[in-house]
């Protein structure tokens, strides 16, 4: 049986923002299952205050990660035939918000992405670690990237934690299953999971109110809910986000828990002339993507100091 090995490595000149030349598909987002009538029957939806005894939290973590590709490299096997891998840096925070904002943990990480044999690739700027994926296709290698990502904010979010503090992060909850009692908070609705009837009550919120709970089934099983965060110009859905619970926490401990995102997260919501992702992007999000950013460190240098690594490798 033959052995894959690393004879020679080439950086493209395509810059990674502006996407790859060639590219695969993306991947398909999975058919949902959803049971509208997990707290109430759907028949009965309205929108739901927090009222007066809903828990508001000691404070609230907010935890977020960020990634940049690097570089695409072209890697040459004994065959002679080049595959593509991508070097990449990501970084993974915990800014936690009671009376003040202060962050908490911040961790960078930085890896080459390619199939196996994949070597470390030692660089001035920092070792990027081998990762192999399964396939070489541009998103694979990104959902590797991915992956690593999210199991860095479950590494930087396990010692911050507070049992009275809520634990938001940014974005779903599918890869962060260890982080017990997180809200995961999703700004942009790319898939339509309430029949018509339930969302006329998603359009009809105001700031603080959520819908009911339901329940989501695709490969992986959760909670979630509509808020509204502010007022907000625009369509009917504007200043709408939806959150995400694990199943696995109870409904009862569900409805305490989307409660307290009514309560505590509005006066979060950033404001149009400060955010152009306003007013879903809340503030400490913002600022905590901005420091992890800047961990990454000069774009330039990192690019300068591959370049160096890729042209004095060896096998």
């Amino acid at each position: 049986m033959s052995v894959r090995r690393v004879e020679g490595l080439t950086i493209e000149g395509w810059s990674p923002e502006y996407g790859a030349p060639v590219e695969g598909d993306q991947d398909e987002m999975p058919a949902a299952q959803v049971d509208a009538g997990a707290e109430v029957p759907e028949d009965e939806w309205r929108p739901v205050d927090p009222g007066s005894d809903a828990w508001m939290p000691a404070s609230v973590d907010f935890v977020d990660g960020v990634r940049r590709i690097e570089a695409r490299i072209w890697i040459t096997g004994e065959d002679g035939e080049a595959r593509l891998g991508i070097c990449a840096s990501y970084a993974a925070g915990v800014v936690r918000c009671d009376r003040k904002a202060e962050i908490r943990a911040v961790k960078v990480g930085r890896g080459f992405f390619a199939l196996a044999p994949v070597p470390d690739l030692a660089t001035r700027a920092g070792t990027f670690a081998g990762c192999p994926v399964a396939e070489d296709d541009i998103q694979q290698l990104v959902n590797g990237l991915q992956e690593r990502m999210g199991l860095l904010e479950v590494e930087v979010a396990g010692p911050a934690g507070s049992p009275d503090a809520l634990i938001v992060l940014d974005g779903p909850l599918r890869g962060r299953q260890r982080i017990q009692g997180a809200v995961g908070y999703v700004k942009s609705h790319r898939v339509q999971y309430l029949p018509v009837g339930p969302r006329k009550v998603v359009a009809a919120l105001a700031p603080g109110q959520r819908t009911p709970v339901f329940l989501i089934q695709t490969k992986w099983t959760r909670y979630s809910w509509y808020m509204r965060l502010s007022e907000a110009d625009g369509h009917p859905w504007a200043g709408i986000v939806r959150c995400e619970a694990w199943s696995e926490s109870g409904l009862e401990k569900v409805r305490r828990i989307a409660d307290a995102t009514g309560a505590a997260l509005p006066r979060f919501a950033s404001e149009p002339h400060k955010d152009d992702r306003a007013p879903q992007n809340l503030y400490p999000i913002a600022g905590l993507e901005r420091e992890l950013r800047r961990r990454l460190g000069d774009r330039g240098m990192v690019l300068r100091a591959l370049q160096r690594a890729v042209w004095g490798f060896r096998p």
